[in-house]
């Protein structure tokens, strides 16, 4: 025989967290058994907030949040890449990511990031050494993937920046970042700019 759930009275509710009639009885994000959730649930819950349920993440989402976790090692630190890659690739969740990606963003950019600095630098109100750590690192992620990765639309590239910005940044960052590579993405892919704003 089936138990039901003594906080909910309904077996259903009990079986699938999603389908909770009270959001209170939803399972927690701290409480799966997914360890890199609950490691993410309990370090943001620390901070005064809970990371709200969303959709599954993609291999090329979490490449990129690794990819921004390398740069930002970079920025701060200027450790060879190989260093930072071996570092980041043993954080767990890594497995779930696209490492191939991950690979290009954080090797492209070390290579390219002056010829990256050039086009992000008219589009911005301040030097890139007052910019933060972490926008700074979204800002080269976007640069680099609107200059060498055509085949992701550029809108897709700004839209996973402010993704990105939102979820490490600091509360307006995303605005700040999500100017930018507009700008910089209307000077790199002009004519898929242009055709799509039309």
């Amino acid at each position: 025989m089936a138990a039901i759930d003594p906080l909910t009275k309904d077996l259903a509710v009990a079986k699938s967290p999603a389908v909770a009639k009270d959001p209170a009885e939803a399972k927690s994000p701290a409480m799966t058994k997914d360890p890199s959730i609950a490691k993410e649930a309990a370090s943001e819950a620390g901070k005064g907030f809970a990371r709200v349920a969303t959709k599954p993440r993609s291999a090329r989402r979490r490449a990129r949040e690794f990819a921004v976790q390398a740069l930002y090692q970079w920025l701060v630190s200027k450790e060879d890449g190989g260093a930072i890659e071996a570092h980041i690739s043993q954080i767990v969740g890594f497995d779930r990511a696209d490492s191939e990606h991950f690979k290009a963003i954080l090797h492209g950019v070390l290579r390219d990031h002056d010829t990256l600095h050039r086009a992000i630098e008219p589009h911005i109100d301040r030097p890139l050494a007052q910019l933060s750590p972490v926008e700074h690192a979204v800002l080269l992620i976007g640069g680099y993937e609107l200059q060498s990765h055509l085949e992701i639309p550029y809108r897709v590239v700004i839209n996973e920046a402010v993704e990105l910005t939102k979820s490490y940044g600091g509360s307006d960052g995303y605005k700040y970042v999500n100017g930018v590579l507009d700008r910089v993405a209307l000077s790199l892919r002009p004519a898929e700019c242009g055709a799509g704003r039309g």
